[in-house]
Formats: structure tokens, sequence, C-alpha cells
């Protein structure tokens, strides 16, 4: 190479010569070769676009070392091969003082009182540039401004802000929330919450993005989680959604003190929402099960471990020896680690010898798993959630991420708010709406009929990719065959959307050079949840959008683990890795592998569980970390299969209704008192470091399981995350090269490779079943409607809120439930006046299940004839009137088409449906 070529991609810093890299600006040039820090700035931030508003970043630049130079902000200057960057000059120097004497004549000499005295950015800088003095006057209009300590979690006191805007940025590029602003100019500018107001009384959403932001204290929040106080700091993973965030927990001692995201996350970078950041207060509250419980004569005693134990092996050897393994099942959890789940199952299939295994993404997910492996032969998203970037056109069905998925949900209203096209499919004008350029409001149940019609115009506009197609996919002609026989008029008046604008979107989405799907309940928990599932695969693979980045199936996964949970084997027709328990060459590798006699009959999914304990051939069950009684369909149906077992045994971090019914109850720990891994809703394997020791009395779930185990009969080691991944790896196929040191702070995707390299985009050049499979279904109506519509002219759909998590056995006992105290009813302004109810009147709804009582909010975010509710409120028990129906192929049930009808009540609430008291 010519030395002249060599150094034009060079610049100099202080005299010395480093590469220029693309999109270099000249703080990130400094940053990469002196530290982070050398160069010092107040207004600039890792996870904020550089904005230049301080000042303090300024250097020298010139074009030749001896040449005359210019001051620049480092932090939004571009960098430029050839330049020559002074970082330190006196000028330089002297700049720097200045600015930050200026800024602290308006700021209190209050450091050693301040609450982040030690990790306050301005202190820090104020002493690297040598201030020692103030020469100017101090300042009068912030000194006087109160202490704002109106919300559960955010505080601010904006004497001490310097203006740099960091948490306005964070609120509107993080968030997009757009809550803070600056109000004014020169030397009055301030920051103001809403339209001038106090944090509980703006539209802030409590994610905590502005706190992390602010380099001083000026806005914080109850935890003080910028101090210095904390002994000990752990990453983590949030156990909340399927997202994946990573946390850095600051602990002292046993306490959980604070919590905040880390600026290197490929997940979340520096952001949580307000349950990943704020709500961890559960995991010492005086509610916490310190003792294990058995019930004699009706009623709960403390047992020591020993005597449980016993108490279970005893029963459940009897029940065995009278009725046969078969007569036991076990229900898994989402919330629980990759390993935990991976023992649940093994425990099951070993020692009992059968496959009556379940976990909760049968109530959520499995019609994705189902439908995906049927198209394309993996049940998991097929890109990254980072592929946004990359997308031209994000096509949104029967999810509500800002609310399920904050941190997915900000990053997509992001590049809805930058230009690209967002297509939202759903009965609710969620908040995602006012950002999307089309909104197919349709009515519930109806995903099969408007998704057929989607598909009908992409093929009518010719724009399907006949060369992927051809290539890569099977089944084709069959599928159009389908679609050209559809009766539009009818499916028009079936979903109830406009063909006009299900045409427009259709053509958006397959205009696009790269269009990305999304998915979530909405679409799997109906009866034709998986019919939905592969209907989006198809819309997908006529386009040509799957195996590259920007494109793609992307499950929106509901819990914090439903994927690795279904991964490990947690379900009664595929053991680990998703191998048919059917299949004799499966069932040859998984005997030899356990070293066990075991079933090669499909067990019972969890809804054929109820329906067999009614039958007396289910005589006991084994619940980890699930609240049926809550959160299954039809509420008293599943009370009394749990009252006709003769055996229960609930492990729990508190008693919950369905501890209720159990004859044994175990202490566990929560994740923060664990290690292991989850798996993310984009396959992601990350590492779950225990940061306290677990509550005296309690005990991890996979130590429970292995201390069984081992009591009848079936060697296992202690529960050690490393070990217990270490064996997954040996029969997981796509774990393979899964390591426990190899996973990195970062985490992996499978499949797993050895050396723990990942997989960031599936089905590349080939589908895992070799040709991608079209499947075309005519719109069928579901039972629930059929049948009972006639006495129940209204639709209610269910779903989840922000501030709570499912059940909200964790969120109601942390500040969350100061903010949403109950759940609520949307009903439109035409039916409420049609029925005489008023806001936030008591409404009882019922259908042919039962009757469930809450206060309505009149709301046009659902149509005439539509409800919507939460069910995280163990007052309400919503789920009393949710039916059986389910989806043909996985019995995922149908929460979202519930037929009911609804009526103002004057009496009080029922007993067991009190108004919701928070517990925090």
């Amino acid at each position: 190479m010519n030395p002249q070529d060599a150094s034009s991609s060079l610049a100099w810093l202080d005299g010395e010569a480093h590469p220029v890299l693309p999109g270099d600006t000249i703080l990130k040039f400094t940053d990469r070769h002196l530290g982070r820090g050398h160069v010092p700035t107040l207004c600039d931030a890792p996870q904020l676009e550089p904005y230049g508003a301080c000042r303090v970043c300024s250097v020298e630049v010139a074009l030749k070392a001896d040449g005359p130079a210019r001051v620049v902000a480092a932090c939004h200057t571009p960098l430029a091969a050839g330049m020559h960057v002074f970082s330190e000059s006196n000028k330089i120097q002297r700049l720097r003082r200045n600015i930050l004497e200026l800024v602290l004549s308006d700021h209190p000499p209050d450091c050693l009182t301040c609450e982040i005295n030690g990790n306050c950015e301005l202190q820090t800088v104020a002493a690297k540039v040598g201030v020692r003095k103030i020469r100017y006057r101090d300042g009068k209009n912030h000194l006087d401004q109160k202490k704002d300590l109106s919300h559960p979690y955010m505080t601010s006191e904006l004497a001490k802000c310097i203006n740099c805007s960091r948490c306005v940025r964070a609120c509107d590029e993080v968030q997009g929330q757009f809550v803070l602003s600056m109000h004014g100019r020169g030397f009055n500018a301030r920051i103001i919450k809403g339209l001038d107001t106090n944090f509980e009384n703006s539209p802030c959403v409590s994610c905590g993005a502005c706190s992390q932001a602010c380099p001083t204290s000026a806005i914080s929040d109850i935890f003080a989680s910028k101090g210095i106080f904390a002994t000990k700091k752990t990453r983590t993973v949030c156990t909340y959604c399927g997202v994946g965030c990573n946390l850095i927990v600051a602990s002292k001692g046993n306490e959980i003190l604070s919590i905040q995201a880390p600026a290197d996350s490929e997940v979340n970078h520096s952001h949580t929402c307000l349950k990943g950041r704020y709500a961890f207060k559960f995991a010492n509250h005086r509610d916490r099960l310190r003792k294990p419980l058995i019930r004699y004569n009706g009623h709960f005693e403390e047992a020591t471990w020993e005597q449980a134990y016993g108490h279970i092996v005893k029963n459940l050897q009897r029940i065995k020896q009278e009725h046969g393994g078969d007569a036991v099942a076990g229900i898994s959890s989402a919330r629980c680690t990759n390993e935990e789940n991976y023992l649940m199952q093994k425990f099951i299939r070993t020692v009992f010898g059968t496959n009556n295994i379940d976990a909760c993404a049968r109530v959520c997910h499995s019609p994705t798993a189902w439908g995906m492996q049927k198209a394309f032969g993996t049940g998991a998203a097929t890109n990254s959630v980072a592929d946004l970037e990359h997308t031209d056109c994000i096509l949104i069905i029967g999810a509500n991420p800002t609310e399920g998925h904050p941190v997915t949900g900000s990053k997509i209203k992001q590049r809805a708010m930058k230009g690209v096209p967002l297509i939202i499919v759903d009965p609710r004008k969620i908040e995602l709406v006012p950002f999307a350029r089309h909104h197919l409001q349709l009515r519930p149940g109806t995903n099969v009929a408007l998704l057929n019609m989607f598909a009908y115009y992409i093929l009518e506009a010719g724009m399907i990719d006949k060369e992927f197609i051809e290539k890569r996919c099977e089944n084709w002609a069959e599928f159009e065959t389908g679609l050209r026989s559809l009766d539009l008029d009818a499916l028009e008046k079936i979903h109830g959307v406009d063909r006009a604008q299900v045409r427009a979107a259709a053509i958006d989405y397959a205009n696009a050079e790269s269009a990305m799907a999304f998915h979530g309940l909405g679409v799997t928990e109906h009866s034709h949840g998986s019919k939905t599932v592969m209907t989006i695969a198809d819309i997908a693979m006529m386009t040509g959008n799957v195996g590259r980045p920007g494109v793609g199936v992307n499950p929106l996964r509901g819990q914090n683990n439903v994927q690795g949970a279904a991964d490990m084997g947690c379900q009664p027709h595929q053991g680990a890795g998703y191998l048919p328990v059917n299949d004799p060459a499966n069932h040859r590798l998984f005997e030899s592998f356990y070293g066990a006699r075991l079933s090669d009959q499909i067990g019972w999914k969890i809804p054929q569980m109820y329906d067999a304990a009614l039958a007396g051939r289910l005589k006991a069950l084994w619940v980890m970390g699930e609240d049926l009684v809550q959160t299954d369909p039809n509420t008293e149906h599943v009370k009394k299969a749990l009252n006709a077992l003769d055996f229960m045994v609930v492990q729990e971090l508190f008693m919950t209704p369905t501890a209720e019914f159990a004859n044994v109850v175990l202490p566990a720990t929560s994740f923060f008192e664990k290690s292991g891994t989850f798996t993310s809703g984009e396959r992601r394997v990350q590492r779950v470091n225990a940061v306290v020791p677990p509550l005296p009395g309690t005990r991890t779930d996979g130590q429970i399981i292995v201390d069984v185990m081992n009591l009848m009969g079936c060697h296992q080691p202690d529960y050690t995350p490393d070990g217990v991944l270490a064996e997954i790896s040996r029969i997981v196929p796509f774990f393979k090269g899964a390591t426990w040191e190899g996973l990195t702070d970062q985490g992996t995707q499978w499949p797993i490779q050895e050396g723990c390299v990942g997989t960031s985009i599936l089905h590349v050049d080939t589908f895992k079943r070799g040709r991608g499979k079209f499947h075309f279904f005519p719109f069928q109506e579901t039972r629930e409607i059929v049948e009972h519509q006639g006495e129940f002219p209204m639709i209610l759909t269910t779903g989840r809120l922000l501030e709570h998590y499912n059940c909200g056995t964790m969120t109601r006992r942390t500040g969350n439930a100061l903010i949403v105290t109950q759940d609520e009813l949307a009903i439109h302004p035409g039916d409420a006046q049609r029925k005489g109810i008023l806001d936030g009147d008591l409404v009882r709804i019922f259908s042919a299940r039962g009757e469930v009582r809450m206060r309505a909010k009149i709301s046009d975010e659902v149509k005439p004839g539509i409800l919507y509710c939460t069910f995280h409120f163990p007052e309400h028990l919503v789920n009393v009137v949710t039916s059986s129906e389910c989806d043909e192929d996985t019995m995922c049930p149908e929460y979202k088409v519930v037929a009911v009808d609804v009526e103002k009540v004057s009496a009080p609430l029922p007993s067991h449906a009190e108004e919701a008291k928070p517990v925090v």
C-alpha cells in the first residue's frame, strides 16, 4: 500500500496517529483511544444521539499539526481523515473551566449531602477540569425549586438541573413518551413535566430513562439508584417479559437497593420499563413464604423441609403404586430458568414414566410453536429485534408491545416516528396506533378472515416473490387456489374492516424491500390461533420476507422464559429440544440418555389435566410457579379440577389462589436469588445471576426438584447452573455449543454451535423443514360466538397492562400497585350510553360461566359491541367469565373472544371480588 494511502485513513490525536472508523465523531475517536471521560462531557450519554449543548467536550482541530486550529464540540463533530485533534490545549482547559464555573454558579453547593455524592458526573467533570473557585455570582432562578416527591418512584430536585437536556432526550429518543421538555429561554430555561405539572400528574410511564440519563440528581428515583451505597453490583436478566432486558442490580448485604440498565446491553441499551427497573420490592416482601406448609384437616401447618419432603414422597409413591405413573402430572413455569424447567420435565418423565408435563406456554404461545414448526420447521422467532434498524415496514398483529414488551415497543415507536410504515391489526386502539400508517381494527376472533384478505390483495397485485416461492417453498398451488376462492364481500362483513384499508396495508407490506412481522397473544389465544400463525408465515413467504435482515415472523413472547420452557421439553408431545416423544428413535435416545424407562405415549396438556382430574384419572399434580386459578380460563372449572385431586404440590413465592388448593406448599426463590439461564423471545440465551442469597427458609426451584428426584430414587447432582446447562447441551441439538462461561454478558441466540457461536437469523438458505410450507385455511367462526352470542351479545377480550405482570403476584407488592390499583372495563361511549353506564360506575360482566364486577372506563379504544379488561387483580378474577374454548391444534385457551353482556349495578361487590387494595 502506498504510504500516502495509509495516512489518508488516519487522524491525529494529541500528536499520535490512529485509524478513522466509519461513523466516527471526534468524541468516539477520543473515547476509543484515550478512554471514556478523558474528554469530559455533560450532555453526552451512550444511549443518546449527540447533542452539543454543554460544550464541555470542546477540543481544537486543525488540518495540519502546526496549522490554525478551531474549537468544536467533540460529541457531534464528524471525524475526518487527516484531522489533528488537540484534547488538552491550554485554550481548551481554560474554556472547560469557564463553562463549569458558569454551571456551578447556578447549582446548590450541597455535594456532601447529595444522594449521588461520589457518583455525580458534574462533580467528576468539575474535578477533572480543575475548578477550584467560582468567579461568578450565584444564580437565582433554579435554587428555589422544591423537590417533587409526588410519584411512587420518580423524584426531581430541579435546583440541581444543569440544562443538559439529557432527560428530555432520553424521554424522546429512548422511551418515545415526550413527557419532559425545556421551557423558557436563556437563563430562565428549565425542565417541565407535561404541561408544567408534577411527575404524578404527568403522562410519565416511570421507565426511569430520564433518571439514568441525568448527570446529577436533578431527576432521580426513590431508590437513589445513582448513589454509591451498594457494596455489590450484579448483572442479571429481568423476569417480567420476553424481551430479556439486562439489569445491573445494586445490593448491600442481603438487601436489593436499586436497579439500572447497562449501557452495553445489546437487548436494552440503558433502557427498561418500570417493572424491570423499579418493581423489585416483592423480593423481600413480608408476604413471602418462608417455611414449607402441609395441609392437615383443611388447614396449613408449618413444617420442616424434611417433613415436607417426606410427606410428598410418601404420597407420590402411594399414588404411583396404586394408579400408575400416568396418574401424576406436572406443570412447569416460564418464570423459572431453563435449567429448572429441564429438571422439571426430567423429573416427571423419569420418576413417573409419564409425559404428563406442560407449562404456561400452553396458555399463550403454543400455537406459535406449532404453527411455525408446520410452516418453517422451527417454532421460534426468525430474526432479532435489532433487525428493526434494517426493516422498511413493520406489521404488528394482535400485540400491544408498548404495554406487554415495553422496550421492544419503544424501539418500534422510534422507527415509526422516523417514517417506517407501521401496520397494526388489533381490535383496540393501542398506544402505537397514532404512529401507524394503517390500523385494521377487526372484530376479535376474525384474524384468519382479515389475513386471508390481506394475502389475497398481495396476490392480486402481482407482488409475490415468485423466485423465493419456487426455490424455497411448497404447496403454493393449494394456497393460491384457496386465496382465489375467497368471497371478499363475506370476509369484509366478518372482520368489519373496509377492504380498501386492508388492500392499502397489504400493498405497503408487499412493496417494502424488507418487512418485519410481530405477533402476540391476540393471535395465539384464539380457537384458530395456530391457523393464524401459519397464515402470517404464508404472508412472509409469499413476499420473500424470510431469511435475511429486517424481515421474518417474530412472536412477542409473553413471559420471560416461555421460549425456554418449551425448548427444554415442558410439553406433553415433545421432549427436550422439540424431539417428539412418540418417535421410536427419539424414545430410544431419551431412555439411553436418562438411563430410565420412559413412556412413548403423548401426555396430557393442561386443559386435559383438568378433565382427567374431574374424571378421576389424574390423582396428583405438581405445580412450579404457576397461578392456575387466576390465569387459566373458566376459573370455576379449574377450581373443581384442583379440588378433585388426591394430592397437589405447589412451589411458590407467595400464597396464591392456586397454592390455597395444595396439600404441600414449598417456599421457592425469586430470580434475584437464583442462577441459571433465560431464553428471550428472540432465542437469546442469557445468564441469570443470583443477586442475594435465598431468603431464610426458602430453596431454589431447581434444588427442590433435585432433592425430590433423589429421594424418589433418581440420582441427580445438586443444582448448579453450569452443571445442568452442560447436561442440556448434550441432549438439546440447538444448545450443543452452549456453556456457562461462553454465554458472556450478551448471551447467545440459538442454534448455538461449538464455541458458543450463536445464530441471529434463521432459515437463511433453507428452512429447517427443508421447504417452507404454505397452508390455506378458510375462516371458521369460534363456537363461543356461535353458541352464546344470542344470549350474550357483546365480546370481551382481555390483555395486560404496562404496570402489572399477569396475575400481579409480584407487581402488586411493589410501588406499581400505587400507580394502577385495579382492573377496569373499557366500554365504548355508545354502549355505555345505551346501558346507562357512567365512567367509574360499578358494572357486572356476565357470561355462560359466571360473572365478575369492576369499574367501567368509557373509552373509544374499542368499537361498539366490544369490551376490554385486564386480569391482574385476584379481587376480580376475570377468568371466571372466560371459556374453555381453545385452539383446536394446541388447546391454547381462547381468552380473546368471550361472549358476555354488561350492566350497571348498585349493589356492593361480592366478598370474593372486593375493590383491589395495594399490598405494598
